[in-house]
């Protein structure tokens, strides 16, 4: 059994965690600190495709299929 991340799951991987290091974490501290919702950056995750990654595309979603059961992903 292959447990190796497809080069789709990485590219994923890569731009959430590129977007969350970029854009997220600045004003997490902030976003906790006042109880904010963060209702732009949502908006810019579904214009991304990231909101329904794991909803079938005839329902509106990606597609995408979870990594295999037991596969840990690394922190992002």
């Amino acid at each position: 059994m292959n447990f190796q991340l497809t080069e789709e799951q990485l590219m994923v991987q890569e731009m959430t965690r590129s977007f969350a290091e970029k854009e997220i974490k600045p004003v997490a501290p902030r976003m906790d600190r006042d109880s904010l919702y963060p209702t732009d950056l949502v908006k810019r995750l579904a214009k991304m495709g990231l909101m329904g990654i794991f909803v079938p595309q005839e329902f509106g979603g990606a597609g995408m299929d979870l990594p295999a059961p037991g596969l840990r992903w690394e922190r992002l």
